[in-house]
């Protein structure tokens, strides 16, 4: 769950952290007072000693310097990150920096940043943080326990859902002195509060007072990070500048790390122009996304000349889902049959040979690339979970194992169109004048698929017509940031893309957010399908309350099962590595962490 909180730190879509496959299991404490420790973790050991002098994924002589320019296509018009309000600028992060930081190369630990070391209750009731009399914000005012507990406080009240919501069993915040603070909790059962705790952004009381934080603002933040804001041209572009007197540039956590003395977003409206300006040399990186585009897109001559590099990295990312997410709020989607079949206009194989290039997998996981994706049949203890709701959930979950349907691939997806039409007479929608009605209510059956991009109309494209077959009248709109927003904040839409569990080692307190019932009417909220079911708030609470491997994989598993057989999700696909290309002006280190990219935070300059 704290990876939620650390997502104001997300650059270009990866995060300023990420894991390694090493063996990493939770800090162990036995003894009846607390022990100080330079860092935490979820399960297990700390990959790095008390002594350690820097990241193993980190140059320690990386030459500082240069600028490097990237774009964004959102124009943002805020630079407040922690409210609802106002599309947030690119990267504002990192002007912030918060207790505790994790490593890229290790899963869900914690090293010791504005906080120099923590103390972990032993009933884990409490985690004790004592901060570093050297750190400071960049107008030189000492980060203070009062800093820690106005932040707290302010984010548990009037912050981004994201951060209230997560915040909710930390129950207090309290300053013991100058120095320490203490973060109370309110539930024992949930392993990652202390981590929750230690990853909140921390800003200014003094700041604060004279600054509505429930605004948004173009005024330059006030922050303790490696960058500041130099200067800003709303809806155009954003400068960060290095802070040369940084605080925290000698910590082992941040030594050979942000390099260039400045970082500039450039926006652009279209991603095509984008592209074109990328190869005219306007900016240095971009991360494609998109297989047709990497496939054909970036052939110039400095791409033929050595000028442009392209490089395809394989990573061990967990994948989560990504997908169409259906709103159950809408009472046409409420039958798992209905959903089930549109889900089945989706003709992977065609288009994974057709449009891109045959590049991707199939989702088939909401743990994609974990040990926690359901695969099989229940047994044992998942299936012990399982049994009590036998009434709720579909009849053959037990006996017959999830399976995605697979075509020829020749674009002719005849039998799964016979299949959906059956399931959704079925549940009631009959063919009537050549449109699929209620029978009761003789309403149509529609769906429009809301979308940000224009990329992703050349996928619904397809499905829109294999739809048109089956007599639902099914429609593209695509807004822009701003409406999209808005009209995902309030649920207005019949289904969205949306991506679940990407960087999750570990499943946890984000499935409360994603998918618990108190969530589904919270306008902001990420519980984007509205669900509202017994049965998965049951197995949340055992994946939050999970003390070890043993009782988290099973109750993992048995969400993932019921949430795929209930088709709250069309599924999609995923790479399994990043696409990235870049100017040959960059030097990097030799040693790639498996989790991130390491641009731009551990990248320099030639």
């Amino acid at each position: 769950m704290y990876k939620l909180l650390i997502l104001i730190f997300i650059f270009l879509g990866t995060p300023l952290y990420a894991a390694t496959s090493a063996p990493v299991t939770s800090v162990a404490i036995t003894t009846s007072e607390p022990i100080a420790s330079y860092g935490i973790s979820v399960f297990g050991k700390l990959k790095y000693p008390p002594d350690f002098k820097h990241f193993d994924y980190v140059n320690p002589e990386a030459k500082k310097g240069g600028e490097v320019k990237i774009s964004s296509t959102n124009a943002f018009d805020s630079l407040n990150p922690f409210i609802v309000k106002g599309n947030k600028a690119p990267a504002i992060g990192i002007v912030f920096e918060s207790l505790m930081v994790a490593s890229l190369d290790e899963p869900q630990s914690m090293y010791g940043l504005i906080a120099k070391s923590v103390k972990l209750a032993p009933d884990r009731s409490y985690a004790e943080f004592t901060l570093r009399p050297e750190a400071h914000f960049t107008d030189g005012e000492k980060i203070t326990a009062d800093d820690v507990v106005f932040s707290f406080d302010t984010l548990k009240k009037e912050g981004d859902p994201t951060y209230r919501i997560s915040l909710t069993d930390i129950a207090s915040a309290v300053k013991i002195d100058d120095t320490t603070v203490r973060f109370n909790f309110s539930d024992l059962t949930k392993r990652e509060l202390p981590l929750i705790a230690a990853s909140m952004p921390i800003f200014s009381k003094k700041y604060f007072s004279t600054h509505a934080f429930n605004e948004t603002t173009l005024e330059q933040p006030l922050g303790s990070g490696p960058y500041k804001v130099k200067s800003v041209e709303q809806g155009h572009s954003i400068i960060y500048e290095r802070v040369k007197d940084y605080w925290g540039k000698n910590l082992p956590v941040n030594i050979g790390q942000y390099n260039f003395d400045t970082i500039r977003f450039d926006i652009y409206r279209d991603d095509t122009v984008a592209l074109e300006a990328f190869k005219a040399g306007a900016y240095d990186f971009r991360e494609e996304n998109v297989s047709r585009v990497w496939a054909t897109g970036y052939d110039c001559p400095a791409l033929r000349d050595g000028r442009i590099k392209k490089e395809l990295i394989p990573n061990a990312v967990p994948q989560g889902m990504q997908g169409f997410v259906f709103n159950l709020r809408r009472s046409k989607f409420s039958d798992p049959r209905v959903r089930e079949a549109i889900g089945k206009s989706l003709d992977f194989e065609w288009m994974n040979k057709t449009l891109f290039f045959n590049a991707y997998k199939r989702d088939t996981s909401f743990f994609e690339n974990t040990p926690y994706a359901a695969t099989g049949l229940p047994t044992g203890e998942e299936k012990a979970l399982l049994s009590p709701f036998k009434n709720e959930l579909p009849e053959d979950i037990f006996t017959h194992e999830f399976k995605l349907p697979v075509t020829d691939g020749s674009g002719n997806n005849r039998e799964q169109l016979i299949e959906a039409d059956k399931l959704l007479t079925d549940a009631g929608w009959i063919i009537k004048d050549g449109k699929r009605v209620n029978s009761k209510t003789n309403e149509p059956l529609t769906i429009e698929f809301l979308l940000q991009s224009a990329v992703y109309e050349r996928v619904v494209s397809p499905m829109r017509k294999a739809l048109n077959r089956l007599g639902i009248d099914a429609t593209i709109r695509i807004v822009d940031d701003s409406q999209y927003i808005k009209r995902v904040e309030t649920f207005d839409y019949d289904t969205i893309m949306d991506v679940y569990d990407k960087w999750v080692f570990y499943p946890g307190n984000e499935q409360l957010t994603y998918w618990h019932s108190s969530q589904a009417d919270q306008n902001g909220s990420n519980n984007h399908a509205g669900t509202k079911s017994p049965v998965l708030d049951f197995l949340i609470g055992k994946i939050t309350s999970a003390k070890n491997e043993d009782e988290l994989q099973p109750a993992a598993r048995a969400l993932d099962r019921v949430l795929l057989r209930e088709n709250y999700f069309i599924p999609n696909w995923y790479l399994g590595a990043w696409r990235l290309a870049y100017w040959d002006k960059f030097e990097k280190p030799k040693v790639t962490p498996r989790y991130s990219n390491g641009f731009p935070q551990t990248w320099w300059i030639k």
